[in-house]
């Protein structure tokens, strides 16, 4: 039977073993990784270096590299007028497994601490100079030409991957074509985002999308916080009042009312009546 990628399960990098990993990377940058500073997450890890850097290393299977190439943080080295960390150095390499690649990015370190997780539960409190640098930001990002596509969560966004989320909410003969596709970080939350300084990170996603998809999701990440998701609708709702951005819209609030969806999740009722309030809408233009 041949090698399928997508038949191997992903690994938990929070409770896999990592030495080898982080030994291959002080080789391959002739760095030392600060163990004490190291953060896992279910598929990066990150730490400090000694030299007053930062490194992310990221573990992806091969059937979620497309043709495009996989060096997302590189690439958006030449972004313009965008805040983000500065980009030093890169290298990838095959697992011993041969059913994922691993990358590593050298970057400067974060002008401050992640704001909370990816979904807050409190209100950060941010000043008003922190959302001008968001939308500031947010305007040079779109104004951007690259060849790139968004993955978001590691998928390549698509037209009919937006039309089979939004046909939950709206009858099957609704006008569900997209029309404004523009470069788009593609994971934005709180946890790629550092305050009371504003500084957008975890560039490895970036890359064409509709009009509203960054908007959408921050305001789906804020939802748990009624203050904050209406200051985020407020701040962006050029894009989330557009035909594409209501779009985008109901297809974060079909990840957030996906079939696993923990019951106690504070976002549920939320985004049950914005899916309805957005899908009446569209059905009445």
């Amino acid at each position: 039977m041949p090698f399928s990628p997508s038949a191997v399960p992903d690994i938990d990098l929070r409770v896999a073993q990592i030495d080898d990993v982080l030994e291959q990377v002080e080789r391959g940058f002739r760095t030392s990784l600060d163990r004490r500073t190291l953060v896992r997450k279910r598929r990066s890890l990150g730490a400090r270096t000694d030299r007053d850097t930062w490194v992310r290393i990221e573990r992806r299977r091969l059937d979620r590299i497309d043709g495009q190439g996989w060096n997302g943080t590189e690439c958006a080295a030449l972004l313009k007028g965008v805040v983000r960390p500065e980009w030093h150095r890169g290298m990838s390499w095959r697992g011993p497994d041969g059913a994922a690649m691993w990358r590593a990015d050298e970057t400067e370190l974060l002008p401050g601490s992640p704001i909370g997780g990816s979904v807050l539960a409190a209100d950060p409190h941010l000043p008003d100079a922190w959302w001008q640098a968001l939308n500031t930001s947010l305007a040079a990002l779109a104004a951007q030409h690259t060849t790139r596509v968004a993955t978001p969560d590691t998928v390549t966004m698509t037209q009919s991957g937006v039309t089979e989320a939004v046909m939950r909410f709206v009858p099957r003969d609704t006008d569900t074509a997209l029309t404004r596709w523009r470069p788009a970080h593609a994971d934005l939350n709180w946890a790629n985002m550092t305050g009371p300084r504003f500084c957008l990170f975890d560039w490895e996603d970036w890359g064409m999308a509709p009009r509203g998809l960054d908007a959408a999701s921050l305001w789906g990440n804020s939802l748990a916080v009624p203050g904050l998701a209406e200051r985020v609708r407020h701040e962006r709702r050029d894009d989330l009042e557009s035909r594409d951005g209501r779009l985008m819209t109901l297809f974060v609030c079909a990840k957030i009312l996906a079939p696993d969806a923990h019951p106690e999740d504070p976002r549920l009722e939320p985004a049950r009546d914005m899916a309805a309030r957005v899908a009446d809408g569209l059905q009445r233009r």
